[in-house]
């Protein structure tokens, strides 16, 4: 055992006279300490070694591999200080160049105008709430009256973690979780995201964000949501935008409306944005129906209230003249930089 242990120190010791890079160091450490190597075959033979003789036997081969480790160490030590040098004797420094440029990182601009939006609502009155991404049927669908056989149950709209568990679909999961933990008064908003299994196009993709909003209290009129939707468009676009509101159905809302704003790519007249209508929709909104407030023990009968959904990128595509939402999500610095610092 001796014999072969002074063998393969001489023919390491040998080889590693002839190692000057780094390639053909590594190739000798794989060679010499790797699985199929000398000193793990020595290993292997220790089995037949006697009693009496294996532990000096093993003491031996480990000093051999300490060995062997110690004068790759030191060889590559060389090598590579060896390397370093001819590498940079081949570089040349121009130390007259300029710099290069480092551009400041900033919010994205979809975090940008929703801490806008959400400045806005919260001076006119609303408080902010969160909710689960994951839900539940029950809160996502049939506390707003969506019920099994609505087409939003169906797979083509959802995403089913399970027969009983989606990816939120809208913000209003939150509504009946607020509704049941606090009594009227409430004023409450809910920024957030939503998922749908849609087809990807210029208008619509298969997550985004929703600003979801409503007002509960004794005597609350459509007048009051109309005026609570004008004032926050002013506040958002500067100006005082062209705004219709028409006559539309939702499960949770009695009378509902959608509340749509002059597209500004177009001028209203016109555009694939806009579906060449010269509108677009920004808000789905009514009166919350009397069976949702039941569903979460308020009285309908004593309280009445408003409810909204408003689709953040849809919003900041017409204040910015953004024709394609897809750009929001595709990570392309030359669309994003232009955003930096407003």
């Amino acid at each position: 055992m001796q014999q072969m242990i002074d063998q393969i120190r001489q023919q390491a010791d040998s080889e590693l006279e002839s190692a000057q890079d780094s390639k053909t160091l590594n190739d000798f450490r794989v060679k010499f300490l790797g699985r199929k190597g000398p000193v793990q075959q020595l290993m292997k033979e220790l089995k037949g070694v006697s009693s009496e003789e294996r532990p000096a036997a093993g003491k031996a081969i480990n000093d051999l591999k300490q060995y062997i480790e110690k004068r790759c160490c030191q060889l590559e030590e060389q090598v590579v200080s060896k390397e370093l040098e001819e590498q940079l004797e081949k570089e040349v420094i121009d130390v007259t160049l300029p710099g290069r440029s480092r551009f400041l990182g900033g919010k994205h601009l979809l975090h940008q105008e929703l801490d806008h939006i959400v400045d806005i609502l919260v001076s006119m009155g609303f408080s902010v709430q969160d909710g689960p991404h994951i839900e539940g049927e029950w809160y996502n669908f049939e506390a707003l009256r969506i019920t099994k056989d609505h087409p939003a149950r169906d797979m083509q709209d959802t995403f089913y973690i399970d027969p009983e568990t989606v990816l939120r679909t809208h913000t209003s999961n939150v509504q009946p979780r607020i509704m049941e933990a606090n009594k009227p008064p409430i004023r409450v908003i809910v920024p957030g995201r939503a998922f749908r299994n849609e087809d990807v196009s210029a208008r619509s993709h298969v997550f985004f964000h929703q600003i979801e909003g409503f007002y509960i209290d004794k005597g609350v009129t459509f007048a009051d949501l109309f005026g609570t939707m004008n004032d926050f468009l002013h506040k958002l676009f500067g100006k005082k935008v062209p705004t219709r509101f028409r006559p539309s159905y939702f499960p949770f809302v009695e009378p509902g409306m959608e509340v749509d704003v002059s597209c500004f790519l177009c001028d209203g007249k016109g555009c694939p944005v806009c579906k060449k209508t010269g509108w677009l929709e920004v808000a789905g909104a009514g009166m919350i129906h009397p069976g949702v407030l039941e569903n979460c023990d308020i009285d309908p009968e004593e309280y009445s209230g408003y409810a909204w959904g408003m689709g953040l990128e849809r919003l900041v595509m017409i204040k910015h003249g953004i024709d394609d939402i897809r750009l929001f999500t595709q990570n392309d610095m030359r669309f994003l930089r232009q955003f930096v610092g407003m």
